[in-house]
């Protein structure tokens, strides 16, 4: 069965995001734990949470995913930057314990000008900060388009990263389909050794979701620029190719393409009739 939802707003609550996923036909979802251009939080609701918990046991929820804000930028040259960055990440992971089966998705964050590698040893240590040996969490670096001086351009980078985070067991990888085109890697004509490179450098019992998207742009174009599924650049050949991989298909996908909720719908089911037994 192919695990696949889409990104839904918080806004009315996690109970409503389970009930708004099973309307669309999806068995799992997304969501920002925050303003997604700032800083603000919704108050915590542990009531709410337990029962989508109690929602998702019922239906046979894939792990949901909760994504940072893009304003979190753990490597920033700014201190500013980075202690909202520390104290964002940490405020997010503690108010995560209350979900069953929720992972943390967050955006390395870009180096301003200091260097790749400096940019590394500032996430990690943001992340060896903020992780604790009992969180039940699993924090995932997503693999970015390399566009400016984006950190995660490529798996090398994200290697790097949690070989410097001392609870590496507490973190695994989201790819995103789009990213990693615009960042050079061919899934549409090389999916297999792209898969290759991603296990002998990462390893894939790290990959642990996947935002399926489709880009505007060519391939490496860093441009990082979503599509909807079928209508950009890496097609509806290679999404049926990626859906059905052995080491993808039992993988939870998650939609970030340009859409309504409609769309969304249409998405899931068009994707679901793709899916080989």
């Amino acid at each position: 069965m192919l695990h696949i939802g889409c990104h839904l707003s918080v806004s009315q609550g996690f109970l409503h995001m389970g009930r708004e996923a099973l309307s669309l036909g999806a068995d799992t979802f997304q969501f920002f734990t925050r303003n997604p251009r700032g800083g603000n939080v919704r108050p915590l609701d542990i009531e709410d949470m337990q029962a989508l918990n109690a929602l998702m046991e019922v239906h046979h929820f894939a792990p949901i995913l909760a994504h940072a804000p893009y304003t979190l930028n753990g490597c920033s040259k700014t201190e500013k930057t980075r202690d909202f960055a520390r104290r964002a990440m940490k405020e997010d992971l503690e108010r995560l314990e209350y979900l069953d089966h929720c992972r943390y998705n967050f955006h390395p964050g870009s180096h301003v000008g200091q260097g790749a590698e400096t940019g590394i040893t500032l996430i990690a240590d943001m992340l060896n900060e903020c992780l604790w040996p009992e969180q039940k969490t699993t924090v995932l670096l997503e693999t970015m388009a390399g566009k400016g001086t984006e950190v995660g351009r490529n798996f090398e980078e994200i290697s790097a990263i949690i070989e410097k985070t001392t609870l590496s067991d507490k973190l695994g990888v989201c790819l995103d389909t789009c990213h990693v085109f615009d960042g050079g890697y061919d899934i549409v004509g090389q999916l297999e050794e792209v898969l290759h490179q991603f296990d002998s450098t990462i390893g894939l019992s790290r990959l642990k979701a996947i935002h399926i998207n489709d880009s505007k742009n060519s391939l490496g174009s860093h441009k990082d620029r979503h599509e909807k599924i079928g209508q950009g650049q890496i097609g509806i050949e290679a999404f049926t190719a990626i859906i059905n991989h052995p080491a993808l298909r039992d993988l939870p996908f998650y939609l970030e393409t340009p859409n309504d909720l409609a769309g969304y719908a249409a998405e899931i089911a068009m994707l679901r009739r793709l899916q080989q037994a």
